[in-house]
């Protein structure tokens, strides 16, 4: 029950005051340790659309910005109002103009089909209540030949990867300590094969 309250799993949105703690753990840690990096594992090219989904406080938003450039776009996805608050300080303090934060609706964003050449979810899968629903919205949002970096969250790498498998939405096609890289499986918008 302790594991559920600190990691949020399985309840989507955190409370407003966790999500404020998180913020201030998050901040702290991002001015010492430089977890951004990551993204330059995830072959990002200038002028690609890369989705941050769960951006919570923004930790990889700057560093998406830079490597996608002046003429790619990045939009900073999350269902917590806060985390996208946060996401306006970023773009004003850092002056990231390529850079959109957008406020989901359960498992539905306001994006466009075939959307991103990239997506990215990190340190959120865990918090997933509805794990079918949130890979198929991804999908709908991933361009064909898009690419998912999806993390295991605060759950065991085997549960992640039968949540991937079982969705019908996405295939791995590699794994490794930090990340499972996934494709979409060609399907209709509405869902369906």
């Amino acid at each position: 029950m302790l594991k559920k309250l600190r990691y949020g799993i399985e309840q989507d949105r955190m409370p407003n005051i966790a999500f404020k703690m998180m913020a201030t753990v998050f901040n702290i840690r991002d001015c010492f340790f430089s977890l951004d990096k990551l993204l330059d594992q995830f072959a990002i090219k200038e002028g690609q659309t890369i989705i941050d989904y769960g951006c919570g406080t923004g930790t990889y938003v700057g560093r998406a910005s830079r490597l996608a450039g002046e003429k790619g776009k990045v939009f900073a996805v999350d269902i917590h109002e806060l985390a996208i608050k946060e996401i306006d300080k970023k773009i004003h303090m850092e002056n990231l103009n390529n850079v959109v934060g957008i406020l989901a609706k359960g498992n539905h964003s306001p994006l466009e089909d075939d959307t991103a050449d990239i997506i990215y979810a990190l340190d959120v899968f865990h918090m997933v209540s509805d794990p079918q629903a949130f890979l198929k919205e991804l999908n709908r949002i991933s361009k064909p030949d898009g690419v998912l970096y999806i993390d295991n969250g605060h759950q065991p790498r085997d549960k992640a990867r039968e949540k991937i498998l079982s969705s019908g939405a996405w295939s791995i096609v590699e794994e490794n300590k930090r990340y499972l890289r996934c494709r979409p499986v060609i399907q209709g918008h509405d869902g369906a094969p």
